[in-house]
C-alpha cells in the first residue's frame, strides 16, 4: 500500500485515539475511559432507530438476544430492549470463539457497533470503516469505557458477544457527543484477534 492510501486509515486511526483519550470520568470508579464514539451513524442497515415493536420487551439476560447475526463477517444488528434498562453490566455471547483469549495487558482487534439501549440507534460502528476495521484495545487499560472494557475481557478470539452497558459504567450523566446523559449503551463486539 503506498502513502497516499495509508493516509486516510492512519487519520481515522488517530482521530479514533483522540476519542479514546478524551473522555472523562464517567462515574465508573474513577478511572478516564471512553468507548469509541463518532457523530456519523454506520452506513450498515443497522444504523436506522428500531421501532417499538422490534424491541424485546423481556429485560436482557446472559442468554444472546434474538435477532443478532452468528455470521461474524456481516455487520451485525444492534438488539434494542423496551424493558426498563439494566442497572448491572449484562453480558451475552452470541458466538463463544475458540482462539486466543483477551486478558488484562492484551491488546484485543474488535469489531463493534454500538446503539442507544431503548432504540437501537447506532451512534458508531467500526465496521462503517469497512469490514477488516478493528478498534485495538488494551484491555484493562482504560483506554474504553468501563464497561466495553469488561465486555472485551474474557471473550476468545471469533466470538460475538453482546453487552448493555449501564451508563454510570459508559459516559455517566454527561453523555459524550451523540450519547446523551444518562445513556444505557448496546455493543454488539467481535473479537478479531488477540496479541501481547
Amino acid at each position: 500500500m503506498n502513502r497516499r492510501a495509508a493516509a486516510p486509515r492512519l487519520l481515522a486511526v488517530l482521530a479514533t485515539a483522540a476519542v479514546l483519550a478524551g473522555c472523562g470520568d464517567g462515574g465508573g470508579g474513577g478511572t478516564s475511559s471512553a468507548a469509541p464514539t463518532s457523530a456519523a451513524p454506520s452506513s450498515g442497515s443497522s444504523s436506522a432507530p428500531a421501532s417499538a415493536a422490534s424491541c424485546q420487551s423481556q429485560a436482557p439476560t446472559t442468554a444472546a438476544p434474538a435477532g443478532v447475526s452468528t455470521d461474524l463477517s456481516v455487520e451485525p444488528a444492534a438488539p434494542c430492549w423496551t424493558a426498563a434498562p439494566p442497572t448491572d453490566l449484562v453480558v451475552s455471547d452470541v458466538v463463544v470463539g475458540t482462539g486466543a483469549e483477551a486478558v488484562a495487558g492484551s491488546t484485543a482487534a474488535v469489531r463493534y457497533v454500538g446503539a442507544i439501549y431503548g432504540t437501537g440507534q447506532v451512534f458508531d460502528s467500526s465496521w462503517s470503516q469497512g469490514a477488516d476495521s478493528t478498534l485495538p484495545v488494551t484491555v484493562g487499560a482504560g483506554q474504553v469505557i468501563e464497561g466495553f472494557d469488561r465486555a472485551v475481557q474474557g471473550m476468545e478470539v471469533g466470538g460475538r458477544r453482546v453487552v448493555v452497558i449501564p451508563s454510570d459504567l459508559g459516559y455517566g450523566p454527561q453523555g459524550n457527543g451523540p450519547i446523551p446523559g444518562g445513556a444505557t449503551l448496546v455493543f454488539v463486539l467481535d473479537l478479531v484477534s488477540v496479541s501481547s
